[in-house]
């Protein structure tokens, strides 16, 4: 890209989901237009946006139309087709400052595998598993418990099987017939952290605050931040998000989720090409949240070092706990309430969240607790 985007222009994002919204809120509070392509009616990104271009993620026309009525192309989520897109820049002479090659990368589970592991970046042991053979030979090598996972695809646990002993084979086998998997080692974990890191395409490199990562039934809970581990963790965490941003030359933003073992050592476990879930507290808590330094890196502007202005808890909003979540809006008025605008509530699904800035985390992660919801 060798110029910048200025206000004005129309930022064209790939996916209406509320990633999109919120990044569309951060482009539009600095004077941008937005056209979102996703073929949902009414999804939460079109809701906020200048134009909806209702059609799949890899219909070649409907991108086509996108990037024409467009100054900027960027993506909300990584499940999109890398060679429809280059396809259509073939076409249309516009920027798409991320790239293709990090959908590649981030696409495919042994892609990001053998790139962390050529970048020096601590990652668990792992086989590529093709046939019953390969699962019995990589069992082998790294034991019980292992995790197999479909290189394609998979969200919040989807797409997985832990295998603790013989008798999950038949699951596993079963998840080996939708297509080559990779058998990881078990890593034995303290904490789950992460770390959004942005780059532009000049060098600029900045990061966020390390979050603190709690699941529940393989779906992001709450994220604490700062994360409750020591200064030298952060670094290091910092480090190997840089390291990681500068080696792929990362436009946009970058979440990096990691493992923490009670002995300190951090092991990479995956990467979002986009804003992240754990990243949604900079909005309220940060002089910068993870879509302002997003929108920033793609239209070529430079990256502000990032400062947490006070302590936060994240609590996700899924299907079941939604109604009474928005109650909050009358019994905690000091709670930021986020409402994703989506058609359709449904058990398991993220509809929203919550950010509560506080002094006192624990104070904080109590008075969660005290409201039932979430229990």
């Amino acid at each position: 890209m060798s110029k910048q985007i200025k206000p004005g222009s129309t930022i064209g994002i790939i996916g209406g989901g509320q990633l999109g919204r919120m990044m569309a809120f951060s482009a539009k509070e600095r004077g941008y237009r937005i056209a979102v392509l996703d073929p949902t009616p009414d999804c939460p990104t079109a809701q906020v946006a200048d134009w909806h271009i209702e059609a799949a993620y890899d219909d070649l026309e409907a991108l086509k139309e996108l990037a024409e009525r467009s100054d900027v192309l960027t993506y909300e989520f990584e499940n999109v087709d890398a060679q429809t897109i280059e396809r259509v820049l073939e076409k249309v002479a516009i920027a798409i400052p991320q790239g293709t090659e990090l959908l590649l990368i981030t696409q495919n589970r042994l892609n990001e595998k053998e790139f962390l592991k050529k970048a020096g970046i601590s990652i668990a042991s792992y086989a590529k598993i093709e046939t019953e053979a390969d699962l019995t030979e990589g069992l082998k090598t790294l034991g019980y418990p292992a995790v197999l996972k479909t290189i394609r695809g998979g969200y919040d646990g989807k797409g997985q099987v832990v295998l603790r002993s013989q008798s999950d084979i038949e699951e596993a086998l079963d998840l080996l017939g939708k297509g080559t998997c990779v058998l990881e080692e078990w890593v034995s974990f303290d904490k789950e952290i992460s770390i959004m890191v942005a780059r532009n395409e000049t060098g600029d490199v900045v990061t966020l605050p390390v979050s603190e990562n709690i699941h529940q039934d393989n779906i992001l809970l709450e994220s604490i931040v700062p994360a409750r581990v020591s200064e030298d963790t952060s670094k290091e965490a910092e480090r190997m998000a840089k390291t990681i941003a500068e080696k792929m030359q990362l436009v946009g933003i970058l979440g990096v989720e990691l493992f923490l073992t009670e002995s300190g050592k951090i092991y990479a476990n995956e990467l979002a090409p986009r804003p992240h879930n754990s990243g949604h507290y900079s909005i309220e808590a940060c002089t910068e949240s993870q879509f302002d330094l997003h929108i920033r890196a793609i239209c070529g502007y430079p990256l502000p070092e990032v400062e947490l202005l006070k302590p936060a808890v994240m609590i996700n909003i899924l299907g079941e706990h939604f109604d009474q979540a928005l109650e909050l809006n009358n019994t905690q008025p000091s709670w930021h309430v986020h409402d994703y605008g989506k058609i359709g509530v449904k058990v398991g699904r993220k509809m929203g969240h919550v950010t509560i800035l506080t002094d006192n985390i624990e104070e904080t992660l109590h008075a969660i607790d005290e409201t039932k919801i979430w229990n």
